[in-house]
C-alpha cells in the first residue's frame, strides 16, 4: 500500500509565452498610440488655424498669391511656347522678284529651284495673285480699285529641306545671286531670336519660382515662430513633465502642412480665376487675325503637383522655426 501512487488530478504545466508573442501587443500598442498621437496633432493644429479664421486666411493668402505668381508665368509661357509653335516650324524663304520682271522669268526661276535637290517645292504667286489676297485680307478693296496698275511683283515662296540647327539654308546665298531677283526674305533670325527670349523667360520663371518659394517658406517660418511665442508658457509645462522634442515639435508642423495646403488651394483658384477671365478677351483677339487658338492652363499633373509641394513648403518653414526655438527648450 506504501508503493501505490496517487492517482487523482494533477495540475499540468503550463508553457511561459515566447517572447515574439509578448512583443505582438506591444509594437501594436506602440502603433496605435503613434497613430493617434499625430491624428491628434493633426485636427488639433486645424482647430487652432480655424479658431483665428481672419488671421489663418490672410496668411494662407499671402502665401497662396506667392505660389500663384509663377504659376501663372509658367501658364502664360506654355501658351506663348504653343502659339509660336507654327512660326518656329515655319521655314520658307519669301523670293521677291523685280518689278521688270515678267511672268516667264518668274517661272523660269521657280522650276530651276524645283531642280534642286535642297528644295522641297516651289510657289509661284503672281501679281494679280498677290492684289486679290491683299484686298480680301486688308479690306481696302475700293482703295485698291483706284490703282491705274498692279504695283505688287511676282513672289516665289520656296520651302528648303532642313538644314543643320543654326545654319541657313544653301539655296539662300543661290537665290540672292539670281538675276531679276530684287528681295529674298528669310525669318530665320527673327525666329531664332524668339526661342531666345523663352528660353530666357523659362530661365526666369525658374529663378521667380524659387525666389517666391523662399519667401512663402519664411511666411511660414515666421507665423509658426509666433504661435511658438504664444505658447510658451504651454510648451515648457510639457518639456517639464518629459515631453519629447518630436512630440512639442509635431503640432507646429502639422501646422506649417496646413498653412501650405491652404496657400496651394489659393494658387490653384487663383491661376483658373485668371485663366477664365483671359480666355474670352484672347480668343477674340485671336479670331481678329483669323487664328484659333485656345488659352491653355496647368496640365493635371502640375495643378496635383502644387498641394504637395506648397505643403512640404510649409512643413519645412515650421521645421526651421520649431528647430531654432525648440533646440535649447527654451521657445521664448
Amino acid at each position: 500500500m506504501f508503493g501505490r501512487k496517487p492517482t487523482g488530478n494533477r495540475l499540468k504545466p503550463t508553457t511561459a509565452p515566447r517572447p515574439a508573442e509578448r512583443a505582438a501587443p506591444r509594437q501594436r500598442l506602440g502603433f496605435s498610440s503613434w497613430r493617434d498621437q499625430h491624428l491628434y496633432s493633426l485636427f488639433s493644429s486645424l482647430g487652432r488655424l480655424v479658431a483665428r479664421p481672419w488671421a489663418t486666411a490672410l496668411t494662407a493668402l499671402v502665401m497662396g498669391l506667392a505660389l500663384a505668381l509663377p504659376l501663372l508665368f509658367l501658364v502664360l509661357l506654355n501658351n506663348a511656347r504653343s502659339l509660336s509653335g507654327g512660326w518656329q516650324d515655319a521655314r520658307e524663304i519669301t523670293v521677291f522678284m523685280q518689278p521688270a520682271s515678267d511672268d516667264a522669268a518668274a517661272a523660269a526661276l521657280a522650276q530651276k529651284l524645283s531642280a534642286r535637290a535642297d528644295v522641297v517645292a516651289v510657289k509661284r504667286k503672281t501679281p494679280q495673285e498677290g492684289l486679290d489676297e491683299f484686298r480680301a485680307m486688308s479690306g481696302f478693296a475700293d482703295a485698291l480699285d483706284v490703282l491705274k496698275y498692279n504695283p505688287l511683283p511676282n513672289v516665289l515662296i520656296v520651302t528648303p529641306r532642313e538644314p543643320a540647327r543654326g545654319q541657313d539654308p544653301a539655296v539662300l546665298a543661290a537665290l540672292k545671286a539670281e538675276s531679276g531677283v530684287d528681295l529674298v526674305q528669310y525669318d530665320a533670325s527673327w525666329r531664332r531670336r524668339l526661342g531666345a527670349i523663352l528660353e530666357l523667360a523659362q530661365r526666369g520663371v525658374f529663378v521667380l519660382a524659387g525666389l517666391l518659394g523662399l519667401a512663402t517658406l519664411l511666411v511660414v517660418g515666421n507665423t509658426v515662430r509666433m504661435d511658438i511665442q504664444a505658447r510658451a508658457e504651454e510648451i515648457a509645462v510639457m518639456q517639464l513633465i518629459g515631453a519629447s522634442p518630436g512630440f512639442v515639435r509635431r503640432p507646429f508642423l502639422y501646422t506649417g502642412i496646413w498653412y501650405g495646403l491652404f496657400a496651394g488651394a489659393f494658387a490653384l483658384i487663383a491661376v483658373f480665376a485668371v485663366q477664365f477671365a483671359l480666355s474670352g478677351p484672347v480668343g477674340q483677339l485671336l479670331d481678329s487675325y483669323d487664328h484659333r487658338f485656345v488659352l491653355q492652363g496647368l496640365n493635371p499633373l502640375a495643378a496635383a503637383s502644387v498641394p504637395f509641394v506648397s505643403a512640404a513648403l510649409g512643413w519645412l518653414g515650421a521645421m526651421l522655426a520649431t528647430a531654432r526655438h525648440l533646440a535649447e527648450g527654451h521657445p521664448e
